[in-house]
């Protein structure tokens, strides 16, 4: 997660459970000038920190897929580099060969 998305969910949190910066770090048992620090995102907290301080909102760090991830986008920069007009080209080649081979499946199927 990126500083100024750590620093946006921290503070969305806090704001949402009504908490000022004082009392989300009592609450958490870390400085306040921490939760200041982290909110302005000149700061990134340990993951243990962060999830110290959202838990204290009520709320909890999760992990989820991303969709995408590890995916290699490199044969998509490269047909975004060719023009509309090529990439269809491109696209009817290949729905053509894709085609060709369904057609070999069947006959040998």
């Amino acid at each position: 997660m990126a500083a100024m998305d750590v620093a946006r969910t921290l503070r969305d949190a806090r704001l949402a459970a009504s908490m000022t910066q004082r009392q989300l770090a009592a609450q958490a048992g870390v400085p306040q000038s921490t939760v200041a620090r982290i909110e302005r995102g000149q700061t990134v907290p340990r993951v243990d920190t962060f999830d110290r301080l959202l838990r204290a909102t009520d709320m909890r760090v999760s992990a989820q897929r991303v969709p995408g991830y590890g995916v290699d986008r490199t044969h998509i920069r490269e047909l975004l580099r060719l023009t509309p007009e090529r990439r269809l080209q491109v696209a009817v080649a290949s729905a053509n060969n894709l085609a060709r081979l369904l057609a070999s499946i069947r006959r040998q199927g």
